[in-house]
């Protein structure tokens, strides 16, 4: 199916899911208690200890969509630890689209994972710093799906853009329902400096927050996909591109921001860069 029909198709649907409330929506699968529903749905807390970290995960799947979530991240010395908010499909050839951050010592600045899998594959990961400190206060991180582009924002603005080359035979997630995800965990193994810097449990426990999740998306039922068409406003995502503006703000953060791109790590490619890397 072309892209074009694809869209209509999705257009021809009558339905969107906004969610608002963590307690309608969100369901928390693991931690045994560490993960924590709060003030009549409205803020969730991940926690870490030294036994086990804790993660939920949407009730609904979706098949393209725009997902926000606040989040306000581990504070202080967070090395070794991990946050994840990510999309993802099931089966051993998943696709997935991931944020993570990665946390560090008092006064360092997190690091912002990024990838892109397709049919089980990744390797396409791009890191960035903050122009903030994420502790502080909540920010949004978002992630627009359309059949055309994966778009990561950060407070709305845009950090990394993946687009749909499928015509020159790079993969693109567009047939998979994804449900969202978000876990904290112990990675001190490899998190920080490669596993240099242990996590240092007399800070625990960690805990993550978040608060106003939103998903304007196609809710995937029954082996079909359910769009809105009843608000340009709220369906708009489906055929959203950078503008001229948001395409300058995404040169500046990866210019000043972006501290690894596969598609600049030849070392890695020794066989030639990704097809995406090098398409115009």
């Amino acid at each position: 199916m072309n892209i074009s029909l694809l869209l209509s198709v999705l257009l021809g649907f009558a339905l969107v899911a906004a969610a608002a409330n963590f307690n309608q929506d969100i369901a928390i699968t693991w931690g045994d208690g560490r993960g924590k529903i709060l003030e009549n749905g409205h803020l969730l807390t991940l926690s870490l200890d030294n036994f086990s970290g804790s993660g939920f995960q949407s009730k609904n799947e979706y098949l393209f969509g725009k997902i926000d979530m606040n989040l306000k991240l581990v504070p202080g010395n967070s090395a070794g630890t991990v946050t994840t908010y990510y999309l993802r499909s099931q089966g051993s050839t998943w696709d997935e689209i991931d944020f993570e951050f990665l946390g560090n010592l008092t006064g360092e600045p997190y690091t912002v994972h990024t990838n892109v899998y397709c049919g089980g594959k990744g390797n396409r990961e791009q890191q960035f710093r903050l122009w903030f400190d994420p502790t502080k206060d909540f920010h949004t991180y978002s992630v627009l799906w359309n059949p055309r582009r994966i778009i990561f924002s950060v407070d709305g603005t845009p950090i990394r853009e993946f687009k749909n080359l499928e015509s020159i035979g790079v993969p693109f997630p567009k047939s998979q329902p994804m449900r969202v995800y978000s876990s904290l965990w112990n990675a001190d193994d490899w998190a920080t400096r490669g596993g240099l810097i242990k996590t240092d449990w007399s800070k625990a426990p960690f805990t993550a927050a978040y608060r106003n999740y939103k998903a304007d998306a196609c809710v995937w039922s029954s082996g079909k996909s359910s769009c809105s068409a009843s608000s340009p406003s709220r369906n708009s995502w489906l055929s959203q591109e950078l503008d001229i503006s948001s395409q300058q703000r995404l040169k500046w953060v990866q210019k000043n921001y972006m501290i690894y791109n596969y598609c600049a790590d030849a070392k890695r490619f020794p066989q030639g860069l990704p097809k995406e890397c090098t398409a115009p």
